[in-house]
């Protein structure tokens, strides 16, 4: 384990005993991390995307803050619950822009790029965020390896430790929920 990985799962632990001076320190440990999450995810976003990367991490980290009956194991669940949170801020944000006719969260890019397979895709986050919706109820630990690697960014070693499997296990799932979600989006 590197230096970072003892210090984030230190401060973890502390935050979770009740210091909460832990969380704020928490936040300077991987304020860096959680901004290349989010200006990936930014990316992805249309163009004229009201949201600013650096208040969709206050935002996320404001969430993380707030989910105290966390029982935060690792740097690893940590950045687990910082991809799901990651995601709903953004279906959050892209429902509030629709529901004002402003438009919806559209995405531009690639969805899975990590084995070299670009995917280009044009959808609506909100009709992403359904398909995902779907696969949960069908398979959800699929659906929570997509959101791992997507919206996360977590290796294929880091997915599958978050979620207690092998890393074998995680490609066959990788593999099904992106030819589910294809089809889905399709």
């Amino acid at each position: 384990m590197s230096e970072d990985t003892h210090t984030i799962t230190r401060l973890l632990l502390e935050w979770r005993s009740g210091d909460k001076g832990a969380a704020a320190r928490l936040m300077e440990v991987v304020y860096r991390e959680l901004h290349r999450m989010a200006s990936r995810e930014m990316r992805r976003e249309r163009g004229e995307h009201t949201l600013q990367t650096t208040a969709l991490v206050h935002e996320v980290y404001l969430r993380l803050c707030g989910a105290e009956r966390i029982q935060w194991k690792d740097r690893t669940h940590f950045f687990a619950v910082a991809a799901q949170q990651l995601r709903r801020v953004l279906v959050d944000h892209a429902r509030r822009a629709r529901s004002e006719k402003r438009g919806g969260g559209h995405i531009g890019g690639t969805l899975f790029d990590s084995d070299g397979a670009a995917w280009q895709f044009d959808e609506r986050l909100l009709a992403v965020d359904e398909a995902l919706s779907r696969l949960e109820a069908l398979d959800s630990r699929a659906a929570s390896v997509i959101e791992l690697r997507f919206f996360g960014g977590l290796t294929e070693t880091e997915a599958a430790e978050a979620l207690d499997i092998s890393v074998a296990t995680l490609k066959r799932d990788w593999d099904f929920a992106r030819t589910w979600l294809a089809t889905q989006l399709a």
